[in-house]
């Protein structure tokens, strides 16, 4: 028998991006394990990653591409070879582009994170092509702008130092299932003393283990933290100094917070004035100290109207008190920005030879699919490719988006390991590989190694890696520029800039070799200024915001659907609704291997025993949640962890795994955010009924 492992890590949209130590025994991956040398992972994986094997050998894995025979949507297929997929494909490709190319529409996200397989080899096709762009907004945008504008960039607190700071705010996240390597550095802080907020309209499995959990409404993140900013200048808890040689725009700040009292933002929070006060006060006094505070802000609290403006009202916070001056405080939305990642080399935007294709959004998606051609919209979407993506089932107002994609005059390629929701809405299904299968370059967003992973095993059946299958529909599309005929190693070694300090040392064979590599980057990244903004400081007041049609300094805006913003709608629909992630799923992936399924069980839907007992809902029971766009039903947990007002489904389930064929996004909304252009899940007002039997 040969054995030998393999270097990976993983490529799942998770901040973590574990290095990953694969066995393989004569060919077949037998055990996925985290590896123990490498400082994140300290050989740890979640319980969705080292079930991996399970995944990539699942009894349902697409092993031979598939033309559709039945219904859209029906999900019947017959195998077909790789010629006769290909050349059916660009058969129909070629007259729509000869038309207009932009009515051909790319449609992926984060269903691997990688810098080959995602976006490399398929922005090259779609650039030579001049397909519509894809605004791909549906996670972190919104609250990336808000940050942006305020410190500059996705710069934040290294994970490597939280288990220093005396004081953690948990703001809109719950790490125990999305952040698991972070919190065991929250962990070892707590048992070193410090002291654990959560901040979460749901008493998460995060919130039940830290000291306080203040459970405030979706969407009023905003006004916490100008309240707290309030208490810290009324009560004088300010670093002067820091504020006075590394910010900008104090005095305007100071006028603008001084209209939020903890009265007025304990009321618009739903929580209670002492709740406003000691929060700062906490927070103030132990950066007065001298000792670190950090705050880890998630992308929940984005997902609302005003998430952008959320996300910078909270990112002025540290710089008041100094936080920045310690490596172990600050803040920490993504780490992404500290890596300079190679784009034009990865993506060659030159192939689209001075063209600008129209841009679609993909959280409006579901209406786009249905529009007719337009002098505003340009050329009705003809055809679609979707890979790394599962849109039916993670895309907002889900009944829209399966219309969209019912459409009978609508081409659809489908690129993916299962048959999922969308896939069973393709003209064409081709089987992709696995991150066993393939080779790929990582970037991370919760820490700062840059990754590499090793094909462990060879493809499963006529899988092939995304690149493979974008060289080849590159040549039956006719295209012969050099860079459809990079290898995949080729492209991975040109993954960062190695002009960068910060990826000076930077070389793809040898991290290949090590699997992990860190960035150059300093300790405490601003402890004295150097902000990538405009003024290089940090910017309570922004001038590009109020070149952008913003406010330029911090405010609140509220949700498009709450009590206080739309109290007619609230008449009819009174309960606010979030769905933030099952532990056991990733968005929409791993929602079909059996053991996690099993482990979730069912949909449910959490409520609060005041809620529940005036509907007259009992635990355990069947529920209808619904609203005007549509409607889905779960099993009631009557828990306090929701809060009164509130009600929580936990997603992203696959809709044909579900008792009624749908899922939660049948009530989200299209609607976008403040900035960013990105999706308001979390801002949802439904009602809750006894379902029907």
């Amino acid at each position: 028998m040969t054995k030998t492992v393999v270097r990976g890590a993983c490529p799942h949209d998770c901040p973590d991006t574990c290095a990953l130590l694969v066995t393989v025994e004569d060919g077949v991956a037998t055990e996925v394990k985290g590896d123990p040398d490498h400082p994140t992972t300290a050989g740890v994986l979640c319980t969705k990653v080292s079930r991996y094997v399970e995944r990539t050998y699942h009894p349902d894995r697409l092993l031979t591409p598939l033309r559709r025979v039945g219904r859209k949507g029906e999900g019947k297929f017959a195998p077909i070879s790789w010629d006769e997929a290909l050349d059916e494909i660009a058969a129909r490709l070629k007259p729509i582009a000869a038309r207009d190319p932009q009515s051909i529409l790319p449609y992926s996200y984060c269903g691997t994170m990688g810098l080959v397989q995602g976006e490399a080899m398929a922005m090259r096709f779609f650039n030579q092509l001049g397909a519509s762009f894809l605004d791909r907004t549906v996670c972190a945008t919104a609250g990336f702008m808000g940050y942006k504008y305020t410190i500059g960039g996705s710069i934040g607190t290294d994970m490597e130092q939280f288990q220093d700071a005396k004081l953690i705010l948990i703001w809109g996240g719950n790490p125990i299932a999305s952040n698991l390597h972070l919190w065991m550095r929250i962990q070892e802080a707590k048992r070193r003393g410090a002291k654990l907020i959560a901040i979460d309209p749901y008493r998460s499995l995060t919130a039940e283990k830290c000291h306080q959990h203040i459970a405030l409404m979706p969407g009023t993140d905003a006004a916490l933290a100008l309240g707290m900013m309030h208490v810290l200048v009324k009560e004088q808890l300010l670093d002067h100094d820091y504020i006075d040689n590394y910010t900008f725009g104090f005095a305007q700040l100071k006028d603008r917070v001084a209209e939020w009292t903890p009265e007025r933002t304990a009321a618009t929070c739903g929580i209670s004035v002492e709740e406003v006060v000691e929060l700062a006060r906490e927070y103030g006094r132990t950066a007065r100290q001298g000792d670190p505070v950090a705050i880890r802000i998630n992308y929940g609290l984005q997902r609302v109207r005003g998430g952008g403006m959320a996300v910078r009202n909270i990112t002025c916070l540290p710089a008041l008190v100094g936080a920045w001056r310690h490596a172990a405080g600050g803040i920490q939305l993504s780490t992404s920005g500290s890596f300079p990642t190679d784009k034009v080399a990865l993506q060659r935007p030159d192939l689209l030879r001075g063209r600008l294709p129209r841009t679609i959004n993909m959280n409006t998606i579901g209406d786009d699919l249905q529009r007719e051609a337009s002098p505003a919209f340009g050329p009705k979407i003809e055809a679609v490719i979707v890979y790394n993506a599962n849109p039916v089932a993670i895309a907002p107002d889900s009944s829209q988006v399966q219309r969209g994609f019912a459409r009978e005059d609508l081409f659809t390629v489908v690129l993916e390991h299962f048959q999922t929701d969308t896939a069973d809405y393709a003209d064409i299904v081709l089987p992709a590989t696995t991150q066993l299968e393939h080779v790929d370059a990582h970037l991370t967003y919760g820490h700062l190694y840059m990754m590499a992973n090793n094909a462990a095993v060879a493809p499963l059946g006529e899988s092939k890696p995304n690149t493979e299958i974008f060289r080849l529909l590159a040549k039956r599309m006719g295209f012969t520029d050099p860079a459809f005929d990079e290898t995949d190693d080729e492209i991975a070694a040109k993954a960062f800039n190695t002009k960068d300090q910060r990826a000076i040392h930077f070389d793809w064979a040898s991290l290949k070799r090590t699997g992990w590599q860190k960035l150059n980057m300093p300790a405490a990244p601003f402890a004295e200024g150097g902000f990538p903004t405009p003024s290089g400081k940090c910017e309570f007041y922004s001038s590009s915001m109020l070149a952008d049609g913003l406010d330029p300094l911090p405010t609140y805006i509220p949700n498009y659907e709450s009590v206080a913003s739309s109290p007619e709608l609230a008449e009819k629909y009174p309960l606010a609704m979030i769905s933030p992630p099952a532990r056991n799923f990733l968005n929409s992936t791993f929602v079909n291997v059996q053991s996690l399924r099993a482990t979730e069980g069912e949909p449910h839907l959490d409520i609060h025993p005041a809620d529940a007992a005036s509907r007259g809902i009992e635990d355990g029971e069947m529920v209808r949640i619904f609203n005007d766009r549509g409607s889905f039903v779960a099993r009631a947990r009557v828990t306090a962890k929701a809060r009164p007002g509130l009600v929580v489904g936990l997603s992203v389930w696959w809709k044909k795994l579900a008792s009624d064929g749908k899922n939660a996004n049948e009530v989200t909304s299209q609607r976008l955010t403040d900035m960013g252009r990105a999706p308001t899940f979390y801002d949802t007002l439904v009602q809750v009924e006894k379902a029907a039997p």
